[in-house]
């Protein structure tokens, strides 16, 4: 079933893009969510995803506060990215830009979908996996399996265990849940002081909430370092990066 046929009695759907990090592990000049690839932003690449993808209605963007003025001009109104509705500056931590997010989203969606900004190559045919998978889940994310062996180590690097990987899943984003469960576990999140939280269906798994991974993408790549973002200008260049679809 393709996009397209999706539509018929679909649910209002936002996104949420987080893209208020500093970038210190990029060690650039500038933030990672604005360094070039393909001769866009890396963050524009990204929201380009959600503007030719039809079961998305609306963007909220989560950017540093100091750069709320010059994304809505650079970014936004130069590309033409009519699905973003919302421009909000971040706070202290990705859970709180999240957070932030959520709160300045529009007329209430069913679903929120909330993916890394700097995650630019997330193609079509995982989105319509992830929003089938909602249809029978409560709330749905992309995983892959480590290709490696997974050990626990203790504090001096002693191995513990040796994990069983093919019962472990490598989370990636974007991640789907119903918009009354994100929101009311944000809201706990804040008001318990949780700041351990590295993932938002984290919060729904405190919650007593299943949690449901589906395949996600070789491609969908989060670029965080210098070695990502080669690697994401030569898959782009191959044009396999999967970011657009056909």
């Amino acid at each position: 079933m393709g996009s397209e046929d999706r539509q018929i009695g679909r649910r209002r759907a936002a996104a949420v893009v987080p893209a208020a990090g500093a970038g210190v592990r990029m060690g650039a000049a500038r933030p990672k969510q604005y360094l070039e690839l393909g001769g866009r932003p890396i963050v524009a690449e990204t929201l380009d995803v959600f503007e030719r993808y039809p079961l998305v209605d609306a963007v909220v963007l989560v950017v540093p506060p100091d750069d709320v003025v010059s994304c809505r001009k650079e970014i936004v109104e130069r590309f033409g990215f009519r699905k973003v509705v919302r421009i909000v500056p971040g706070g202290a931590t990705r859970q709180e830009s999240v957070r932030l997010g959520l709160e300045a989203v529009v007329a209430e969606p069913e679903i929120v979908l909330i993916h890394d900004g700097v995650r630019p190559f997330l193609g079509h045919g995982l989105l319509d996996r992830l929003f089938d998978a909602l249809a029978h889940h409560r709330a749905v994310v992309p995983g892959l399996p480590p290709d490696e062996t997974v050990k626990q180590v203790g504090a001096s690097g002693t191995v513990q265990e040796t994990l069983d990987r093919s019962k472990l899943r490598l989370i990636q984003t974007p991640q789907l849940f119903r918009w009354a469960d994100i929101r009311l576990a944000h809201e706990r999140a804040r008001a318990a002081g949780w700041t351990d939280i590295t993932d938002d269906a984290m919060l729904l798994e405190r919650m007593g909430i299943a949690v449901t991974v589906v395949e996600g993408a070789r491609e969908n790549i989060k670029i965080t370092s210098p070695f990502d973002l080669e690697r994401a200008r030569f898959l782009y260049g191959t044009g396999r990066s999967g970011g657009r679809p056909a």
